[in-house]
């Protein structure tokens, strides 16, 4: 005797909608996260130049990064905020592995003069022999 009847059960069934929705998500987070890597650490107004180069080497230089006088962190290694002190280390730490080390410093227009004399004095002081600076180029 069967009170109950059997009912036969289907097969699970992959919901291709959902899949199609989660994939859309995943690929829109990483087309923003992917846009907001570029973005620079500081806005600067380069000086314009008439004189302008094309800088290309065969090592990549360091670039150190100077702000305007009223900034929260006036210098930049690369992307990181630095103090003058650590910059000074990691200066002569590049120079004592690399002899052939390059200095570029980005100032801003309004940065005090005074702190790019102050970088090159430790460029000169780790044994660094090649400067240069960025600019823009006139119009």
């Amino acid at each position: 005797m069967q009170f109950t009847s059997r009912k036969r059960r289907q097969a699970p069934a992959v919901i291709i909608v959902a899949l199609i929705d989660v994939l859309l998500v995943v690929l829109i987070f990483l087309i923003v996260s992917t846009t907001f890597k570029n973005q620079p650490a500081m806005k600067l107004a380069l000086p314009v130049s008439s004189q302008t180069k094309d800088g290309v080497s065969e090592n990549p230089a360091l670039v150190v990064s100077i702000a305007k006088s009223g900034s929260n962190i006036p210098l930049h290694l690369g992307t990181q905020p630095v103090t003058f002190e650590k910059l000074e280390e990691r200066l002569l730490e590049s120079a004592r592995s690399n002899p052939n080390t390059t200095l570029s410093i980005r100032a801003d227009t309004d940065a005090p003069f005074g702190m790019i004399v102050k970088i090159m004095d430790a460029a000169k002081a780790a044994n660094i022999k090649t400067v240069s600076a960025f600019t823009s180029p006139k119009n």
